[in-house]
């Protein structure tokens, strides 16, 4: 049983970003023939023949406006996938989606500033311990390394 929960996309951003990206620009969907591709909506990997879409997400911004932080320059937006329509959105489960390789665990204080990051070789629990053991940490984000890609977000459980 994990102790951290990672967080997909919000069904409201969701439906908001299969009109509109966070850019601004309508999605494309278009059918994955080969699969594999990390969706953000439901945290497992595409099949062969869904349809998704490739799209702009700024997920501290979105976080930002929940809580009304103030993250600045650390408002960053970048490519996510997503179904093209609604699905059923994560699977409740133990573990962490996407641990097949190196991620980095981004932390964020309350205000929405980047506080540091780390390098891991396992997505567990002790990865996101050690970054709430600083009690400024309001937010973490475990993103890919390869392209920098925000996979997820863990924010600090509720005492």
């Amino acid at each position: 049983m994990t102790t951290y929960t990672a967080r997909p996309v919000e069904p409201r951003a969701l439906k908001e970003l299969r009109t509109a990206d966070d850019a601004g620009r309508p999605p494309a969907p278009f059918t994955d023939d080969e699969g594999g591709a990390p969706l953000r909506c439901c945290l497992r990997r595409s099949e062969p023949g869904e349809r998704i879409a490739l799209v702009s997400y700024a997920p501290l911004r979105r976080w930002a406006a929940e809580t009304g932080a103030r993250p600045g320059a650390y408002d960053e937006q970048g490519p996510v996938f997503i179904h093209a329509e609604e699905c059923a959105g994560a699977a409740a489960g133990d573990g962490f989606p996407f641990a097949d390789a190196y991620r980095t665990v981004r932390r964020y204080s309350a205000d929405g500033h980047i506080l540091g990051g780390r390098l891991v070789g396992a997505v567990g629990d002790d990865a996101f311990r050690n970054a709430f053991d600083d009690p400024s940490v309001a937010l973490v984000h475990v993103r890919a390394v390869e392209y920098g890609c925000f996979l997820y977000e863990v924010r600090r459980p509720s005492a």
